[in-house]
């Protein structure tokens, strides 16, 4: 169990690790005050070794690490891996692969929505985590004996949890399921933090296409200015008030004045000015080159009902099957099945449609009737004359 303050040193655990089909890696990193996660320390675990490497050393190049990543010959095995390959495409516009994500593992074969990696390991292995260490201070050097103990039995757990999975899901023929599900995870898009996209997240709270186009620019003006100071987006400008600007669309600084959710004096500042850029420069968009407007129509009441119907046939779906509700359908993807029966949506296609999207559809035709039997919801096949 090594701690790794060296480059040299990393290239020759790198190398060691390399010659294994698996090693399961973790981070630790702060982003309290930053929008990019400051990296201080990587572990990782082969069959017969784990490391700890400090990523805040003097003089440390994590190449190493970043060519392991790549190794097509080494699977990477993460829990809940989405922030742990955001780190390593920030700082090396890299994704891990190929990679397998615990958690996502965890959910296909029945273990619950999103499982937490503590109770996942008291699952599996019947080790209990020690949580005493969990919201230390990472930054700090030197790390203690206590600190690199704790991130040591992080991926060493995880080795035991990854062949438990493997094996559960090779039994069940389920390995592909996961396969798909690491596409996702393994795209580009996935990590993009494109400023042109940010509006993307907002987008919901929009009434007409006017208020997409200063959206749109002031979305972006954010996303860049959170980007290169390397602060939070609230610390530039919080939700609420940008939403109120995106709804009033102030014109001149003592419109800027009025807005509630801004502080006073705010209006005079350098973010004032370039606020009041942004919303003309939505304003000024010709709405033929956005992108198409929709707005959430609330379900019909016939449609509702179905939705709720469909909730029914999910929860028993994954109880029959031991998939978790959330990998097979969505919410979102239950409503847009009770309006389109065409839906582009997961659930409609491959194993998911096998397990669930047929049953769905014909319980939207009145095809297929839900009963109670033994205090169990069970489908029942409506026979056609």
């Amino acid at each position: 169990m090594d701690l790794v303050t060296s480059t040299a040193e990393l290239a020759a655990a790198c190398e060691r690790l390399a010659r294994h089909p698996f090693v399961t890696v973790d981070t630790e990193f702060l982003r309290e005050t930053t929008f990019w996660p400051k990296l201080c320390v990587v572990q990782m675990a082969g069959p017969d070794e784990a490391v700890v490497i400090d990523a805040l050393a003097e003089g440390i190049d994590l190449s190493p690490f970043f060519t392991l990543m790549t190794d097509e010959r080494v699977v990477k095995v993460f829990h809940a891996s989405r922030q742990d390959v955001e780190i390593c495409w920030h700082r090396a516009k890299l994704i891990p692969k190929p990679m397998f994500d615990t958690q996502v593992a965890a959910m296909v074969l029945g273990h619950g929505d999103s499982i937490s990696y503590d109770q996942l390991v008291q699952r599996l292995t019947g080790d209990t985590i020690d949580k005493s260490l969990r919201f230390t201070d990472w930054s700090r050097r030197p790390l203690s004996k206590p600190q690199v103990d704790y991130a040591i039995s992080d991926v060493t757990h995880l080795r035991d949890v990854y062949l438990k999975l493997k094996t559960d899901l090779e039994r069940s023929g389920r390995s592909d399921w996961v396969r798909e599900e690491m596409a996702v995870l393994t795209a580009p898009d996935t990590y993009s933090q494109e400023p042109e996209r940010a509006w993307e997240r907002l987008r919901a709270r929009l009434r007409r296409p006017r208020e997409l186009a200063v959206l749109m620019e002031l979305a972006a003006w954010r996303e860049r200015e959170a980007q290169e100071r390397d602060v939070p987006r609230q610390r530039v400008l919080k939700d609420d008030a940008l939403i109120e600007i995106v709804q009033q669309q102030p014109k001149t600084a003592e419109d800027l004045s009025r807005l509630r959710a801004l502080p006073k004096g705010f209006e005079r500042s350098r973010a004032g000015e370039a606020i009041l850029a942004a919303v003309a420069a939505g304003l000024a968009r010709d709405q033929k080159t956005l992108p198409r407007f929709t707005r959430d129509k609330p379900l019909s009441n016939g449609a509702s009902a179905t939705v709720e119907l469909l909730k029914v046939l999910l929860r028993m779906t994954s109880e029959r099957h031991g998939v978790a509700a959330k990998v097979i359908a969505t919410v979102d993807d239950l409503e847009r099945i009770a309006s389109d029966e065409n839906a582009n949506v997961p659930a409609l296609r491959g194993w998911r449609r096998e397990m669930f999207g047929e049953e769905a559809l014909k319980l939207k035709r009145g095809q297929l009737a839900l009963a109670i039997e033994d205090g169990r919801v069970v489908p029942i096949e409506k026979r056609t004359e």
